[in-house]
């Protein structure tokens, strides 16, 4: 009873920390700064991004997690004391029990992994929900009624798409597709065209300035700055929407060939619902520019943009928190819902 609730939302890039009756309350880069000589870490967060790129040889910018599973387990549970020290400050008496999102298609070692990590990390007690679900419930969806509700998440590693009915997830499927694969498909477009590279940081700025699902979505054009491959030397060059959008389409085909074959395999009852109510997009990777429009035009099914996206599965993290009292340890979020209804 003295103890305090946290709603984790562990992502490929961003971590999102939900406190039951506060809310959102830290959202920061899941980046790691590490000394390489000593092991010692010298910051975390929103001051280890700025890093990125801008690293002496000793020390390295760590994303601890890929394709929204863990990479690095000692450097996400690292992470994690930090932001749970950060939020609560040390409470040894008082530690959080937990509530952490993963995707839906992680294995049963992937799962065990982030418990772990989260118990090492200071956790009194920790459970876990898929991203869809969570999605779902931030989302605002009637995830506990007899209508079939869709929701595709698109985070930086990963994208969930599922349909959920009942308090439960009739179908879904995981797609290791997401922002990171869009910045690493930009990066790739521009060495190959114009023999410059350029690092992470500026493949997000493009994305987000200029970048866009297909072609048409809009006319606009930026000055890039990399380093030319040839010469070695700093070059700029102007890339405009029509060629980021000819890069991004194939990760940006995949996750729509995922939702249409979601959407054949719905059973015919959950799929006039679906219709009715329409899809909707959450995570960060959802914000990219007439993403909603290629989907809803390729599908034949109204899609929308959910509110604060990228908040989503954060605050359905923590709204799932209601629900810990009625399971045990290690029990998946998603089957005591659908034992709730």
């Amino acid at each position: 009873m003295f103890g305090i609730d946290i709603g984790v939302d562990l992502g490929t890039a961003n971590v999102l920390v939900y406190v039951k009756n506060k809310g959102i309350v830290l959202r920061e880069p899941s980046v790691v700064a590490v000394n390489n000589d000593t092991g010692q870490i010298l910051a975390v967060g929103e001051e280890a991004k700025r890093m990125i790129g801008r690293t002496p040889g000793n020390i390295s910018a760590i994303r601890p997690l890929r394709d929204g599973v863990i990479a690095n387990y000692n450097i996400t549970e690292t992470m994690l004391r930090y932001f749970i020290d950060k939020v609560i400050g040390r409470r040894l008496l008082f530690r959080p029990r937990i509530m952490i999102c993963v995707p839906s298609g992680v294995t049963s070692v992937e799962r065990r992994a982030v418990q772990e990590a989260a118990e090492q990390a200071g956790a009194r007690r920790t459970q876990l929900i898929e991203e869809p679900m969570a999605a779902a419930i931030g989302a605002g969806l009637p995830i506990d009624e007899a209508t079939g509700s869709m929701v595709v998440d698109i985070g930086g590693g990963t994208t969930d798409v599922a349909v959920i009915s009942l308090g439960g997830i009739v179908l879904s499927s995981s797609l290791r597709v997401g922002g990171d694969k869009f910045d690493e498909a930009i990066i790739l477009y521009i060495r190959k065209t114009f023999n410059i590279l350029i690092g992470e940081r500026t493949a997000e700025e493009v994305k987000m300035e200029i970048g866009a699902a297909y072609p048409a979505a809009r006319t606009l054009q930026m000055e890039v700055k990399g380093r030319d491959l040839y010469t070695g030397l700093p070059k700029g060059v102007t890339v405009t929407t029509e060629q980021i959008a000819e890069a991004l389409n194939e990760p940006v085909s995949a996750i729509v060939d995922c939702v249409k074959k979601i959407l054949e395999d719905t059973p015919p009852e959950l799929s006039s619902d679906i219709i009715d109510h329409g899809i909707v997009l959450t995570g960060g990777g959802a914000m990219l520019y007439g993403l909603v429009g290629r989907i809803a035009k390729e599908t034949g099914v109204p899609v929308v943009l959910a509110d604060d996206p990228m908040s989503c599965v954060a605050i359905g993290t923590g709204k799932a928190l209601d629900f810990a009292d009625h399971f045990a340890d290690g029990q998946d979020m998603d089957s005591v819902l659908a034992r709730e209804k």
